[in-house]
Parts: C-alpha cells; sequence; structure tokens
C-alpha cells in the first residue's frame, strides 16, 4: 500500500493532476505512521502544505482519500492472485494457487503496515466500493476457473455454477476479508492447502 498510484476512486479534479499523486503519497505515509482514524484531512493539509479546501477539490472527504489508497493495495493484490492462476495449466492446479494467493497476499497486507491495514478493515467493515469491487474481481476469477474446469470435464455440472461459486466464495471469505483475516491467523499455514482440497473433492465429476 506504499504506491501511489492513482485510481478512479470518489477522485475530484483533472484525473491526470499530480497533486492527486501527492496528495495519496503524502497520506499513505502519514496513515502509516499515526493510523486512518486518528488523521484528519486538517493533518494532511498540515503535512502537504496544502490548504484543507485545496484538498477538497481533489477528494471529498478522508474517506475518499482512504479509498484510492485501499483500492491500489487491492488492485496489487488482484494481479498478484491473477498472475498465480495463470502460472497454473489446469483448473484443479489453479484453484488451489487462488486458494494460497489470497491468503499470502491479504496477510503480506497485514504484516508489513498494521496501521495501513486499518483501512482496509474500514473499508470492509463500512463496504466501500473499493472493497466491493475487489469482492466482485475475486469471485468472478473463481467463477472463470469453475468454468474452464466444466468444459474440461474436471469438475461436476450439475450444480448451477453461481451456486457453486457462491459456496467456493464463502470458504475463502475469511482470507479476504481483512476484519476476520485477523480472526483466522492460527490457520493460515494450512488452510490454503486443505480447503483447496476440500473444495476439489466436492467438485469432482
Amino acid at each position: 500500500m506504499s504506491k501511489a498510484t492513482i485510481s478512479p476512486v470518489s477522485a475530484r479534479g483533472p484525473a491526470d493532476h499530480e497533486v492527486r499523486g501527492q496528495i495519496v503519497a503524502a497520506a499513505t505515509e502519514h496513515f502509516s505512521r499515526y493510523g486512518y482514524e486518528k488523521t484528519t484531512v486538517s493533518d494532511l493539509a498540515k503535512v502537504i502544505g496544502f490548504s484543507k479546501a485545496y484538498i477538497y477539490k481533489f477528494f471529498e472527504s478522508k474517506q475518499a482519500i482512504g479509498e484510492m489508497i485501499c483500492a491500489n493495495c487491492l488492485r496489487e493484490i488482484h494481479a498478484e492472485v491473477r498472475a498465480a492462476i495463470d502460472g497454473a495449466d489446469r483448473p484443479p492446479e489453479k484453484l488451489r494457487r487462488m486458494f494460497k494467493a489470497v491468503v499470502e497476499a491479504s496477510l503480506r497486507l497485514f504484516s508489513e503496515d498494521r496501521k495501513l491495514y486499518e483501512i482496509a478493515i474500514s473499508a470492509a467493515t463500512e463496504r466501500w466500493q473499493a472493497a466491493l469491487t475487489h469482492e466482485a474481481q475475486i469471485r468472478q476469477l473463481l467463477q472463470d476457473i469453475l468454468r474452464e474446469g466444466r468444459e474440461m470435464g474436471e469438475f461436476e455440472r450439475k450444480t448451477p455454477l453461481d451456486e457453486t461459486a457462491a459456496a467456493i466464495y464463502l470458504v475463502m471469505h475469511p482470507y479476504i476479508n481483512p476484519l476476520l483475516l485477523q480472526h483466522s491467523f492460527d490457520y493460515t499455514a494450512e488452510a490454503p492447502a486443505q480447503l483447496s482440497s476440500l473444495v476439489l473433492r466436492s467438485l469432482s465429476p
């Protein structure tokens, strides 16, 4: 979450304006040091050297800034999961790698910067658009794997595809949602392999 990548989440002003990047970079550093909840837009204005009114030209609220930072991080997680899936040839292995990559990427988010992780928790708790988009992307990846597995004859076809995808997503959810992840640390070492094996047995044709 340290990068100041620009995303369109809740942003104002010119889309390519470099000032937005400055605000995101400064906010990321400040949130990392003092925490998201304890920081105000006034605090950010002092750190950056802008007026609060000027910041509001680019972001409608502190949440909008936090949501852009969160969206940047979740985009990196999605790219990592996508790369893990693309590295496998067969759907069962893709599913195994997806489970593993989701857990590892989520854990890294937690371990690298606990204060920035607070933003992810706020996003999950308050159902920010960035969190909803991330969940939808993970669901789509999962459904694509299932569809490919059915087409190749590797997965059962009796259960409706959307029902199967929804059920497997619920199995993965404690390791996708940062609010739940903090209660699942005791199982992260073995969970990906055990859960993916269980799911694959249920998908056997």
